[in-house]
């Protein structure tokens, strides 16, 4: 699993032309499954998440965690954090889970991360329209089958 991690003052999913989901201070996270993601993976990146000291300090230094702050999540699925580029100028998307393996595994990782800290979400599969404001910026890229 991937996961795009930022660190907002607010976020928000636009579906059709409703607000579906929102959030004040806290963290965007889009994810991606592929065919060979398990459980494992999905716990492995809420911890890592969840834990990740990407909050400022009284002396502005990033020494507190999304638990620490009571901040927010939006989740948002993302297939194509596994494009590939490598032939031709349209990205591949053959990487990416089928939605029968990918929705039962993005399901899971919502529940694990809802268990912890308030999450909102969009909806798998949707056209969505994603508007954050970017603190920071904070930007962080974590893969779970490398573990960074």
């Amino acid at each position: 699993m991937r996961a795009l991690i930022q660190r907002v003052t607010e976020a928000y999913v636009i579906i059709g032309e409703q607000r579906h989901a929102e959030v004040g201070e806290g963290l965007v996270i889009l994810v991606g499954i592929t065919a060979e993601d398990t459980e494992q993976d999905a716990l492995w990146l809420v911890r890592k998440i969840l834990q990740m000291r990407l909050f400022t300090d009284d002396e502005g230094k990033m020494n507190k965690s999304i638990l620490d702050v009571q901040g927010k999540l939006l989740v948002v699925s993302q297939f194509t954090l596994y494009a590939s580029t490598k032939k031709g100028n349209r990205p591949s998307f053959i990487n990416a889970a089928k939605p029968a393996r990918a929705v039962p595994l993005y399901e899971f990782f919502l529940k694990a991360c809802n268990d912890l800290v308030e999450t909102r979400s969009g909806v798998f599969g949707a056209d969505m329209k994603v508007s954050l404001v970017n603190d920071g910026p904070v930007t962080i890229w974590l893969d779970s089958k490398h573990r960074e």
